[in-house]
């Protein structure tokens, strides 16, 4: 399948999705959209693709939605649409994937580029990069799970003032306030992040997956009904490939080859 909006590269298991708008910073669409969620669709059903990392061509990671895409629609333009139809079913997609998804932020990312980027699993920064809520800037409260996610990652406070004021946080910045896990100089950061992917995906993505859907299972429910779901996946990782192989690799001192089943 041809793109036009990104580029998609395979290598060793991982599926490389890079935002390719870079004279818009990479800003988001409906169309943008739909063609990152036709890949993640792929990977889904593709036991050979194992991994996702996420990154955007140019300066700028993603600058959010491109502002071209409402402007003058009309009073009846539905907002609650628009995001029902594009990037809420994509931020969905990378949570719900049980593969491991992540985001190399290279340069500016704000508005709905952030709530892409919070989606994700793991994110690393450039030293370049730039985080901003930006929706208050244009008088708009925040959208694709940027408020769900941020008070989770930052605390709430640290988030309203983000989210409050506009303020914008370098990647060391982000790294210090738990926004992103690691920073590193913009020459090597993409190769960092890809050597982290490639390293997900020779793991054991089954027993990834299943730790996914309890890490979201987490947000939402009480100790004994976490630690009652965490049961049930233990029994099924327990009766896996990879968790067979794991133990024999271990017994006979080689590094396992796993499978993902």
């Amino acid at each position: 399948m041809s793109y036009e909006n990104i580029l998609v590269d395979i290598d060793s298991g991982v599926v490389e999705i890079t935002l390719n708008r870079p004279e818009l910073f990479n800003a988001l669409t409906t169309d943008v959209a739909k063609e990152m969620l036709a890949v993640f669709k792929k990977v889904k059903r593709d036991p050979e693709l194992r991994a996702v990392l996420i990154t955007g061509a140019g300066k700028g990671f993603c600058a959010g939605q491109d502002l071209s895409e409402v402007d003058n629609r009309g009073p009846d333009f539905s907002f609650r649409e628009h995001l029902n139809t594009s990037y809420n079913p994509l931020a969905m997609a990378i949570r719900t994937l049980e593969k491991p998804v992540v985001c190399a932020v290279n340069g500016a990312c704000a508005g709905a580029g952030l709530g892409l980027a919070l989606s994700c699993d793991i994110r690393y920064a450039s030293e370049r990069a730039k985080f901003l809520t930006a929706f208050i800037g244009i008088g708009l409260a925040p959208d694709t799970g940027v408020s769900y996610w941020l008070p989770r990652l930052i605390g709430p406070a640290r988030a309203a003032e983000m989210l409050f004021t506009n303020e914008r946080l370098d990647g060391t910045q982000a790294a210090e306030a738990g926004l992103v896990n690691k920073v590193f100089p913009h020459d090597t950061f993409l190769e960092e992040a890809r050597a982290l992917a490639k390293k997900l995906a020779a793991s054991p993505t089954l027993g990834i997956g299943m730790t996914k859907r309890a890490l979201n299972k987490s947000l939402g429910v009480s100790f004994d009904e976490q630690i009652d779901y965490e049961t049930y996946l233990q029994d099924v990782a327990g009766h896996s490939h990879d968790y067979k192989e794991g133990v024999t690799a271990f017994k006979e001192k080689r590094a396992p080859e796993f499978k993902g089943n």
